[in-house]
Formats: C-alpha cells, structure tokens, sequence
C-alpha cells in the first residue's frame, strides 16, 4: 500500500476518511502490468472531486504512482482513495491540508471465471439505496449501505444481491450493475438517485450504442426483470457475467452476455 506515495500501511487516525467517510474511491482490473480503462478511472476520481468539492489532486503524479503499481503485476486488483485530508474541526474542512493519495493492490477474484461459466445467483436484499440525487452515480466512501448488503448477503446461499430503492425500484447489484434483455430490447436501472454508474457500466453501454444497439435507461420494478428473457451483472472486475437465478426465477438467456464479453474482450486486446 502507497499513502501519498510512501509505501506505508499506517493512515492518520484524524484523516477524513477515518473521521467522515470523506473521499471517494476506484477499483480497476490490472493485467499484464497495464491497468484498464485507467483514462476513464482517472476521469471519474476527478469527476467525484469536484462534485464532493475535495481539495485539488495532482493526477499527473496519481497516475504515475498507479502505473508504479501496477507495473509489475501480471494480474491484479488497484484500488485507488483519495479523501479530503488531515484536519478540520468536526464536520468543516477549515484547515485541512491536501487530499490523501491511497493506493493498494489486492489478488485477483479466482471466483469469476467459475461463475462466468455457472451464472450467478441473486438474493433481493432487504436492504434499500437511499435515494440522492446529489450523490446518486458517485462511488464516495459512504458505503456503509453496501456493508450491510453484503453481510446479509453472508447469511444466504447467493453469489451477489438485487438492491432496490426506498421505493421499490431496482438499482444495482452490492458491487456490480445490471442490464437485462426482452426481447431485443436492452435495458438498464436509471442511477439518478441512487446507485453507482460504474466504469464497465459506461463502457458496454458505448459499445452496445457503437453496435447500433439502443440501451434503455428505465426505472423499474423487480417484477419487469423477473419477466425478463436475460440478465447480466458487470463491474471492472469480472467484467461481465451471466445471471442464472434470482430468489426463485430463473434464466438461461446467453445472447446479451455473449455479446457484451466479446466487447470484453477487445478491450483486454488492447
């Protein structure tokens, strides 16, 4: 791990992240020494910056530390933090220094290609997205949501989760995005109050419109998905894969989830 690009493990008890939640993060795919999309990882660490209004970030020297990283990697997980800083009194951020650079490298997932070839299986979690439009879309380090998504998640025999919003619509996966396919219609949950519009998510739905194929950005219900013919989950890491169950309905669809891992792998070509 890199704090402020010093290897170290040891972070300020009084950093905002610790205090506050006070930053947001990314997670990237590295193979072969490279890391995937990094253009667009970068693109969305500045993008959640000024939106959360965190002090100013060098990202020519973030970006050399993550391609440091991953240099020597053959096939790693890259997370990169950056909080608000060390500082301020009580919620204000009067005072505080720079940001904080976290960078850290974890093994990769071996799980993934096991349920590329299986399907996953989705529980519905009890657990409801707080619906936020200032924040809706924006990967930030308020995850406690997900933490209890995920430790319900512990208690059954699923592989990931179907999250719904306070009012019922369908959002998103604990740690990954949806589309679904009827017919030849491809669909996908509107993020505009809640959810994280992850990096794969942004990716497919390029390259399913460079195909001339239209993707559809809806608010639904969990119903319109059980009638679904297809259903896949994606996030920068699996990258894709297919759904074979949710709670009791189940789906054999590979149309869609073959098209989308083609365009998966183009990009792990370049």
């Amino acid at each position: 791990m890199w704090i402020n690009g010093i290897e170290q493990n040891q972070l300020s008890a009084n950093d905002r992240a610790v205090q506050f939640g006070d930053g947001c993060f990314t997670t990237a795919a590295v193979q072969n020494g490279k890391i995937l999309l990094i253009e667009q990882h970068l693109q969305r660490l500045k993008d959640t910056c000024e939106q959360l209004w965190l002090p100013e970030v060098d990202w020519s020297l973030l970006e050399k530390e993550m391609r440091r990283a991953a240099q020597n990697q053959q096939q790693a997980v890259l997370k990169v933090v950056i909080t608000a800083g060390t500082g301020g009194r009580g919620y204000s951020r009067t005072g505080c220094g720079e940001s904080t650079r976290i960078i850290s490298l974890s093994p990769w997932p071996q799980h993934y290609l096991r349920l590329q070839q299986q399907g996953v299986m989705l529980a519905t979690s009890p657990i409801r997205l707080a619906r936020n439009a200032q924040f809706a879309g924006l990967k930030h380090l308020n995850r406690l949501e997900q933490v209890m998504i995920r430790a319900h998640l512990a208690q059954t025999d699923a592989d990931e989760a179907l999250v719904l919003d306070t009012q019922g619509q369908v959002v998103e996966c604990c740690a990954a995005n949806l589309f679904w396919r009827k017919g030849d219609t491809i669909l996908t949950p509107d993020l505009s109050m809640s959810g994280v519009n992850g990096i794969m998510r942004r990716y497919l739905m390029m390259q399913l419109e460079a195909a001339g194929l239209a993707c559809q950005v809806v608010q639904s219900e969990p119903a319109e998905i059980f009638a679904a013919d297809e259903v896949v989950i994606c996030n920068a890491l699996m990258p894709v894969l297919p759904v074979r169950q949710i709670d009791s309905v189940n789906f054999t669809g590979r149309k869609l989830f073959n098209q989308l891992q083609m365009s998966c792998k183009k990009l792990e070509a370049k």
